[in-house]
């Protein structure tokens, strides 16, 4: 169980960085439940499509799996860098701030680890829906944590936050793509 845990942890660190940068840029109420529920239900459909699709498709992505997420990552944040530059000066609309589809986009590009998670799990006979479980929720925590952090820090940089919120994005999908997260 406590490797578990660490895996949880390990992979929901993702989620927190994001999240970070999502919560620079402003959210309300509704949109922080949103992006609670959307970075869940990734963190835990992703490992049961992963055990569902089965090992030899896990060969294939697990190479590639940190390339495709960490990239649609830096282009999700490279919207949100563009998007805040042409704002810049005009009134932040705080519930506008993260479109849905771009949580969807920054939901899938965070899990898509995983899908490997899933795979792992079928070797080494751990309950899948415990792990679910606990990903989803140790994921949801920070997320939760993440995004606090970054209003508090989006409240200290004004009209910067949507880009700073972007860059910090690109920073994480960086960090994906080379391994570090």
């Amino acid at each position: 169980m406590f490797a578990l845990i660490l895996a949880a942890v390990s992979v929901g660190l993702s989620n927190f960085a994001a999240a970070i940068g999502i919560g620079v840029s402003g959210i309300d109420a509704r949109k922080r439940t949103e992006v609670a529920v959307v970075f869940g239900v990734f963190e835990v459909g992703m490992p049961i499509v992963g055990l569902a699709l089965g090992h030899s498709l896990a060969d294939s992505l697990g190479r590639e799996a940190k390339w495709i997420g960490g990239g649609l990552l830096v282009a999700a944040g490279l919207y949100g860098v563009v998007s805040g530059l042409r704002k810049s000066g005009h009134e932040p609309e705080a519930s506008a701030s993260l479109p849905r589809g771009r949580l969807i986009l920054t939901g899938a590009a965070l899990s898509i680890d995983n899908l490997v998670v899933g795979f792992a799990l079928g070797a080494y006979h751990v309950s899948l829906v415990v792990a679910a479980l606990t990903i989803g929720v140790v994921s949801v925590g920070l997320s939760l944590l993440g995004l606090e952090l970054g209003a508090r820090l989006g409240a200290r940089t004004g009209d910067l936050a949507e880009v700073i919120g972007g860059a910090v994005l690109m920073a994480v999908g960086a960090a994906i793509a080379a391994g570090l997260l």
